[in-house]
């Protein structure tokens, strides 16, 4: 069993995480996916002092500290795991990407890290939930 389980650093992505692990001890040892998708940055602010390569070299690393606390739980739970990064449109990404590695479902948190991003992932979890060709589990 292949799972995605795409991280934001929020805790509701952690829950998807220990989530996964339940699901882990109850078979076979899954394929786990953790990714982190960066949306586009397109402000003129941004593009003035930074390259592309600079922005991306950016995303990267705020990418991997969003993961980072999630694989420490893999990790302890002794399971194997994939890490990606990717630039894009969010739920677009996620739902190429669940194809594209050939996951047979999708786990993520209903929500991201609260205000203004909590309403986003509400809505990328939705959109996800549209776009993707696989199952998709929300986990509160």
């Amino acid at each position: 069993m292949k799972f995605l389980v795409p991280i934001d650093g929020s805790e509701s992505s952690r829950r998807a995480v220990e989530h996964v692990i339940r699901l882990a001890r109850r078979g076979d040892p899954p394929e786990i996916h953790l990714l982190n998708v960066r949306g586009q940055v397109d402000a003129w602010e941004v593009r003035r002092f930074l390259s592309d390569a600079e922005i991306a070299k950016m995303q990267i690393h705020e990418g991997e500290e969003e993961i980072r606390a999630n694989c420490a739980l893999i990790e302890s739970a002794g399971l194997a795991y994939q890490v990606k990064v990717m630039a894009g449109p969010v739920a677009e990404t996620i739902a190429r990407y669940a194809d594209e590695q050939g996951c047979d479902i999708i786990i993520m948190g209903t929500h991201g890290r609260g205000g203004l991003s909590k309403l986003l992932m509400g809505s990328v979890a939705g959109e996800v939930v549209e776009k993707a060709n696989v199952p998709v589990t929300l986990v509160k």
